[in-house]
């Protein structure tokens, strides 16, 4: 029997219903004559609240709440890929094809496209045992992924028959299984799965793999690993989403999960148009093949916002699971802890510090503590990165939000605005970010690009943290006062910081950098500081080395030296040989 209850308070998404309903915890419940989608967020024998996930305007006492008997899910299954949902995981397209430019109340749109036919080849036989993540058919899905349909996590029996390999939609039975006590479960290609509870794995693994990102500043001075964490905080302006778009487009992650949350319409707008235009450069197929988008904008109502971040984790893994690489982009979580604020506050809950809930900080745990590279229940590997954008307002890094993301995150990339301002992207200032990954990945950076490579990495950042000192210093007398091995430094930091850090997204060869040229230009950078500090031990002002072009040509390396040239590094180290000979015979 379907249960009831019946609404006697409405504030904002809030609903209140009286008496004891016997609804359940988390359980999805349709309110109201439109059916809006709501949830069971607190429980009391006199009253029963309810958050709702679509506008409640209109709403009033008397009408009736009736009960679902399963918490707020997700479907899962082919078809997520090279899609764009909203926060409860409905397709915009078929939204757009009921009600138009706007999300319609209680529009009622199945997740995934039921009546598409898919070319399934099956990977199980009859009388084989299986379990929970075993794959039981394969899926072309797109062009570059093979989707793996899994055994739901919690079931375990006896294959009794299979289809043969054909087309068949979500909802066509292709398996059927005898469970262990004796009934009969069909299977299909598509599940269902609470999105507020993790997906079960066998084991976590430490991290040792460096997410590339080919951003250089990333993957030399402050690296994520596959399977970790990190943190993007920035005022307006500063390149947040830029950052995770150069990252989406160019790391070596599988697939792509951008969560756009609370973002603006038509920042959103533009991310959806410049991601379907995209073109992956590993594949060549379109960049939508190996990504989905969840589209909550600012203006649609704050309890899907809460939602969407979870939405999104969850697809995650239903992918990780299938033993692939996933990496997703939440922008900007500043504005899920907004709607937590904005809920809570309905909720007539204690405020903690900037009217925050006091559980700010165990949400945000536990939305980060779902990354990891896992060992799957089928025997696979796979990862899922998490890279949230921050939006502290007027750029204060000491806000709450960013203060508690920075406890579980290991990786945190502060974007400064004067940098912004100054034109210098991306924007990552290298003295307040930092990465607790180094030491996890050093032996992958040893055996896979150089073994001089953390050796490198450590100069380039004292000498950057040197130049940082210095200009304290000009900043009070000027930089005439200061001895040729401080000028030079300050010039060296200036290659490293115009040669190295800066780079352009729009230029062919500087958008993304592999870690082999990565190295090389640290190494001719650091060759160059090595050959001019011995020049300045012998007496030649910096003013004698400066007279040759050879600074700026190091700088230039990024635009002259394509990623398949890397042979003119080497060539451009003789060149500095040359210099350092030719000053010494010039002022014998």
């Amino acid at each position: 029997m379907t249960k009831t209850g019946i609404i006697y308070g409405v504030n904002g998404p809030i609903v209140y219903l009286r008496g004891n309903t016997g609804f359940k915890m988390s359980e999805m419940v349709y309110v109201g004559k439109e059916n809006l989608v709501g949830e069971v967020i607190n429980l009391t024998t006199d009253t029963t609240t309810v958050q709702v996930y679509e506008e409640t305007t209109g709403i009033k006492p008397g009408e009736e709440v009736t009960a679902t008997g399963d918490a707020i899910s997700v479907t899962l299954g082919p078809g997520i890929l090279n899609n764009i949902f909203d926060g409860i995981e409905r397709p915009l397209s078929e939204i757009a094809k009921e009600g138009g430019a706007y999300i319609n109340r209680g529009v009622s749109v199945d997740s995934l496209d039921t009546a598409k036919l898919w070319d399934v080849h099956m990977t199980v036989k009859v009388g084989q045992e299986i379990y929970g993540g075993t794959i039981i058919a394969e899926v072309p899905e797109t062009s570059a992924i093979t989707h793996k349909s899994m055994v739901p996590p919690n079931v375990e029996g006896r294959i009794v028959s299979v289809v043969e390999d054909g087309q068949y939609n979500i909802t066509d039975t292709i398996a059927v299984v005898q469970l262990l006590d004796g009934t009969e479960m069909k299977l299909t290609l598509a599940q269902k799965w609470p999105i507020r509870v993790p997906r079960p794995t066998q084991k976590r693994f430490p991290t040792s793999v460096p997410l590339i990102t080919g951003q250089r500043i990333l993957d030399t001075l402050f690296p994520i690993a596959k399977g970790g964490t990190a943190a993007i905080p920035g005022g307006f302006g500063t390149g947040k989403t830029m950052t995770q778009h150069q990252i989406a487009k160019w790391s070596d992650a599988d697939i792509i999960v951008y969560i756009g949350c609370g973002e603006r319409g038509n920042e959103m707008t533009q991310v959806l148009e410049d991601f379907s235009q995209l073109v992956d450069p590993k594949s060549g197929n379109p960049l939508m093949d190996r990504t989905t988008l969840i589209a909550n904008t600012s203006n649609m109502p704050v309890a899907a916002r809460e939602a969407s971040i979870y939405t999104g984790i969850t697809l995650a893994e239903y992918y990780r699971d299938m033993g692939y690489d996933v990496a997703i982009m939440a922008d900007s979580t500043s504005r899920w802890a907004e709607a937590l604020r904005e809920l809570s506050g309905r909720l007539e809950e204690m405020p903690a510090e900037e009217g925050f809930p006091a559980y700010l900080a165990s949400k945000l745990s536990a939305f980060y503590e779902r990354a990891g590279m896992m060992e799957n229940l089928n025997g696979t590997e796979g990862s899922v990165s998490i890279i949230g954008a921050v939006s502290p307002q007027g750029g204060d890094f000491s806000e709450p939000v960013t203060q508690n993301t920075k406890r579980f995150v290991r990786c945190f990339w502060g974007l400064d605005k004067s940098l912004a301002y100054a034109r210098h992207f991306p924007a990552i200032h290298w003295l307040t970010s930092y990465s607790e990954y180094m030491d996890d990945l050093t032996p992958w950076y040893r055996s896979n690009v150089s073994a001089n490579f953390m050796e490198c990495r450590s100069q380039i950042i004292s000498l950057l943290n040197q130049e940082s000192s210095l200009m304290e210093i000009v900043k009070l007398i000027g930089s005439d006062v200061l001895p040729d091995e401080q000028k030079l430094v300050l010039e060296i930091a200036k290659a490293i910081r115009l040669g190295f850090l800066q780079q352009n997204a729009f230029h062919p060869e500087d958008t993304c950098v592999p870690m082999e040229k990565q190295y090389k230009m640290m190494d001719v950078i650091l060759y160059l500081y090595t050959k001019s500090k011995a020049l300045v031990a012998m007496g030649m002002p910096m003013s004698v080395l400066k007279e040759d072009n050879i600074f700026e040509r190091v700088v230039s390396v990024k635009y002259d030296v394509a990623n398949s040239e890397l042979e003119k590094l080497d060539q451009l180290k003789k060149d500095i040989d040359d210099f350092y000979n030719k000053v010494i015979d010039k002022n014998a």
